[in-house]
């Protein structure tokens, strides 16, 4: 089972939404259930809550073709959008350890989770808060 918050489901799915017919991948991180309050789960286990902005740092990606924007080994999944209408894992698609597909029309039933297989796993939403964050 893959867990990840409704927020941050929705939130990939108004970028995917926003850059249609453009696809979009953004990466996502992972914050332990323990620490998430009212998530009735072990605390260790992982709830996909955060991402980073796929278009942080693009200047410097453009240039160099390295991904600058995301911390080096603190996503654990990628969110990919398939405007064309493929709910699968595409072989140009960025793979990690899990890759969220979403497909129009943008909605909670148009995504699933793939593990780097291409093979489908099961997804359940939480209605729960990520904690806040602040730079230090």
């Amino acid at each position: 089972m893959v867990y990840a918050t409704r927020g941050l489901v929705e939130s990939c799915l108004r970028f995917a939404r926003e850059s249609d017919p453009d696809p979009v991948t953004i990466s996502l991180s992972v914050t332990p259930a323990g620490e998430l309050p009212g998530a009735d789960l072990p605390p260790e286990t992982p709830v996909f809550t955060h991402f980073y902005y796929p278009d942080s740092a693009g200047s410097v990606n453009f240039v160099f073709g390295v991904d600058m924007g995301t911390p080096v080994g603190q996503t654990q999944a990628r969110f990919v959008s398939h405007p064309n209408g493929e709910l699968r894992v595409r072989q140009r698609d960025d793979f990690a350890e899990r890759i969220f597909v979403a497909v129009p029309p943008w909605d909670e039933e148009s995504v699933a989770v793939f593990d780097r297989r291409g093979e489908e796993q099961p997804l359940e939403l939480l209605d729960v808060e990520p904690p806040e964050e602040f730079p230090e």
